[in-house]
């Protein structure tokens, strides 16, 4: 029988998809059509604030060829909210808690409080929001990034991870896996959105979201090449005890068995689950199933970052 299983920090899954935070994961409700979907082996919460956040005016996120643009501004429930879920539901199975402080300060009072409570599965801790106007995003930053996990890590004991953005040069690559590589980081998860991207209408030469004058991050299609570039790349610089939840362009379960040739664990879906519901997790889980057969695999282990170079 050929299994889709995976083990990040003592959890074990029984299916590698789930979806990408900011899709499908405002509320209770739409975070329980994810944990029972068929082929959803976990679920990762809407990055949460502190307290409740409208986020940006809409529209904010809209189809374009090839993908998605959006502006979200972190719109959430507050942590509270998704704590108290992730709480009650974290018997069903292990589930990611994403949080995303628009300060430093934020971030370290929700580690606080996280270490504090009940939950002891996984929190993914956003450095890459890239659509919140006036803030940069923190790990383009690698001194900033060193000194929040530095801060993190003398309190911070229960498995922990981080949402990274794309890059797109080389030596960003080393910098960044040596800063990751000192710290007991359980993984990370790339990419976000490629931020700072502008779509326009043709039919109206208006640009297609409202906030930040139309800029925002794109996703979908268009970024799996530079997805599953950033999934290769940390593969092989980072400790391999850090596992890869691979993000970005997956439409396709041939896209989900790219991203574990690379090196991934795990595999989240944003933009199509957004397009298609939960019913997505199923078809891609059948369609990876079916790649693996006519390649004769029967485990993720059987290829996971066996790409082959010229």
């Amino acid at each position: 029988m050929t299994t889709l299983t995976a083990n990040i920090a003592g959890f074990e899954f029984d299916d590698i998809l789930l979806n990408a935070a900011g899709v499908y994961c405002m509320t209770t409700e739409e975070l329980d059509q994810v944990l029972t979907a068929p082929g959803a082996g976990s679920l990762v919460t809407k990055s949460a604030t502190p307290s409740f956040r409208a986020g940006n005016p809409a529209p904010r996120f809209t189809k374009m060829p090839l993908g998605s643009i959006n502006s979200m501004g972190l719109p959430n429930n507050g942590l509270d909210y998704y704590l108290d879920y992730v709480i009650t539901k974290q018997a069903v199975k292990p589930l990611f808690l994403s949080i995303a402080g628009l300060t430093k300060t934020d971030n370290l009072a929700m580690l606080h409080q996280i270490q504090a409570s009940n939950f002891n599965g996984l929190v993914e801790l956003n450095l890459s929001c890239p659509n919140v106007p006036g803030k940069p995003q923190t790990a383009y930053d690698f001194d900033a990034t060193r000194a929040i996990l530095t801060e993190v890590f003398q309190f911070y004991t229960k498995p922990l991870g981080v949402k990274l953005p794309p890059y797109f040069d080389i030596v960003h690559f080393d910098m960044v896996a040596a800063v990751l590589n000192d710290f007991p980081l359980a993984f990370v998860n790339t990419i976000n959105s490629i931020g700072n991207a502008l779509a326009i209408d043709p039919e109206t030469d208006s640009v297609m979201i409202a906030p930040k004058g139309g800029f925002g991050g794109i996703g979908g299609e268009i970024v799996k090449p530079t997805a599953l570039a950033n999934v290769r790349a940390l593969r092989l610089r980072l400790n391999p005890a850090i596992k890869i939840i691979g993000t970005g362009g997956v439409q396709t379960g041939r896209d989900v068995y790219e991203h574990i040739l690379c090196g991934a664990d795990l595999v989240s879906v944003g933009t199509n689950l957004a397009f298609e519901g939960p019913a997505i997790f199923d078809r891609l889980k059948t369609e990876l199933l079916a790649e693996m057969a006519k390649k004769g695999y029967r485990s993720l282990a059987d290829f996971r970052g066996n790409l082959q170079t010229l």
